[in-house]
């Protein structure tokens, strides 16, 4: 394990620039833009602000602050930030929290800042900590795609789960995720509650088809909503589960077809157009685009159809249903989920919950540390030892 920094060089940062000025904006085509979140004027506004204001190496000096290290486990080059708990706790609570697709381990770093500086009582008195882990998954950013093996949920998690014991050196901790980065999660409390303490989530799992059957009227009903709202808003997964390389040829070529690929998601999937300036969509974009990481990063779209089925979990759950989701049936959740400690629907934010509301999924992991009271950490660790980055 070695500490990094992020730095891009100059050539990459000229030759950027470079493809940004010979950039052309496309014609509206028909209509198309009344089922797009992301219209030719706010492509052409956000291409302006890149060519002119927006600054890398700010982003750069600004990720310098973040403690981040790159490990390998199994083989697999492995990325991750960790932050840990603010001041000298008598406790420390790890806590892993994984990022989904089209955002990286960058977008996760509000909600991480937050929950290390957060302090709990536990019932004998003492007080603890958290120190928040957050992996780059496979592919994405600075972690190395998998070459060897597919990206499914187990995969990936044994992965993680041997980042956190073997590299870090923690016994047990908690887990978070969203989107593609939701199964990573869901798989470590699965297969690893021995180490898993318990599960928060805000993209709950849906049952798989051997859980999914007598459905309740609720359920039922809320399958039929949830199918109608996403009808027609799939066909990005299609092409990136079948096309990947064709479509990451163009992609990694053009930032501008990059920017417009994954700010019409990010746009779309925070519930309105405001939740972000120009500067977060572009440092989002800027880092698949200088790690080369677009099509790796379509590699839970390519490998889904070789994701095994998730067992059941057993390991204590909190779940706050993002507004994408409002509604779903606790008994939908249960399902899956044995030991559901917590159950509600989020009142604001949306797909990018961390990024979002990142307080308020900090509060969930606090909430479920007082409620399953983790003092069942290892002793190691409640002394606030683990693997230092050298």
């Amino acid at each position: 394990m070695r500490s990094i920094r992020l730095q891009v060089s100059d050539d990459d940062l000229d030759d950027l620039l470079a493809r940004l000025l010979r950039a052309r904006v496309p014609e509206p085509v028909g209509d198309a833009a009344e089922r797009s979140a992301l219209s030719t004027e706010r492509l052409r506004g956000l291409l302006e602000h890149w060519r002119t204001v927006f600054d890398w190496r700010r982003v750069e000096h600004e990720l310098a602050a973040v403690p981040q290290f790159q490990a390998e486990v199994d083989g697999q080059r492995l990325h991750a930030a960790r932050l840990t708990a603010t001041g000298d706790p008598a406790v420390r609570i790890p806590v892993v929290a994984f990022h989904g697709w089209p955002y990286s381990f960058v977008e996760m770093l509000p909600f991480a800042r937050r929950l290390s500086d957060r302090t709990v009582e536990l019932a004998d008195g003492r007080t603890a900590g958290f120190d928040v882990v957050v992996p780059s998954l496979p592919g994405f950013g600075p972690s190395a795609a998998l070459t060897d093996r597919p990206f499914t949920g187990p995969v990936v998690a044994e992965l993680m789960h041997g980042l956190m014991t073997e590299v870090l050196g923690y016994d047990r901790y908690l887990t978070y995720g969203e989107d593609v980065g939701s199964t990573t999660s869901d798989w470590l409390a699965a297969l690893h509650p021995e180490s898993v303490l318990g599960l928060v989530a805000t993209h709950a799992a849906f049952p798989p088809a051997s859980r999914a059957h007598d459905l309740t009227d609720d359920e039922r009903d809320w399958v039929r909503r949830h199918d109608a709202e996403w009808a027609d808003g799939l066909g990005y997964a299609k092409v990136q589960a079948t096309r990947p390389e064709v479509l990451a040829a163009g992609l990694t070529d053009s930032p501008l077809g990059l920017a417009a690929w994954m700010v019409e998601k990010l746009l779309a999937w925070a519930g309105d157009g405001t939740w972000w300036t120009d500067d977060e969509l572009l440092r989002t974009v800027s880092l698949y685009w200088f790690t080369r990481s677009i099509g790796s990063s379509f590699r839970p779209y390519l490998d889904h159809p070789r994701q095994p089925e998730l067992p059941v979990v057993e390991v204590p759950v909190a779940v706050a249903v993002q507004t994408g989701e409002r509604g779903l049936p606790r008994s939908y959740g249960a399902r899956t989920y044995r030991d559901v400690r917590s159950w509600h629907d989020l009142d604001r934010g949306g797909h990018f919950t961390a990024w979002q509301v990142p307080d308020a999924v900090a509060d969930e992991v606090v909430a479920l540390a007082v409620a399953i009271d983790a003092t069942a950490i290892a002793p190691d660790q409640a002394d606030g030892r683990s693997a230092p980055v050298t």
